[in-house]
C-alpha cells in the first residue's frame, strides 16, 4: 500500500513540474478551466461531459508525455542531432494531433448550445 501511495505521490509531482515549467501545459490548463467553466455555464449533458473529460485527459497526457521525450533526449543528447530534433518534434507533433481533435470535439459539444 506505501508503494502505490509513493507512486502516486511521483506521479503527482511530474504533473506539478509540468504545470509549473512548461508554458504550453499551462495553456492547456487554462483552455481546460475555461471549457469546464463553459460547461458548467451551458449546462452539458452527462454524456458531453464524458467526451470533454476525455479529450482534455488525452491533451494533458500528451502534454506530459511530450515533455518527458523532451526531458530524455536534453538527458542524452545534450548537443544538437538531428534524432534529437526529430523525437522532439515528433512528441510535440502528437500533442498538437490530439489537440487539434480536442478542439473540434469542443466544437461538436458546444456549438448545437449557442
Amino acid at each position: 500500500m506505501r508503494r502505490l501511495l509513493r507512486s502516486f505521490g511521483y506521479a503527482g509531482s511530474g504533473i506539478v513540474s509540468a504545470v509549473s515549467s512548461q508554458a504550453n501545459m499551462q495553456i492547456h490548463v487554462v483552455c481546460a478551466v475555461i471549457v469546464n467553466a463553459a460547461g458548467l455555464l451551458i449546462g452539458l449533458s452527462r454524456m458531453e461531459w464524458i467526451v470533454i473529460i476525455a479529450a482534455q485527459t488525452a491533451v494533458l497526457a500528451a502534454e506530459l508525455m511530450n515533455t518527458a521525450v523532451e526531458h530524455v533526449v536534453d538527458l542524452v543528447s545534450p548537443e544538437k542531432h538531428p534524432l534529437a530534433k526529430a523525437a522532439k518534434d515528433t512528441a510535440a507533433g502528437g500533442v498538437l494531433l490530439t489537440a487539434i481533435g480536442a478542439v473540434i470535439i469542443g466544437l461538436f459539444v458546444f456549438i448545437p448550445h449557442l
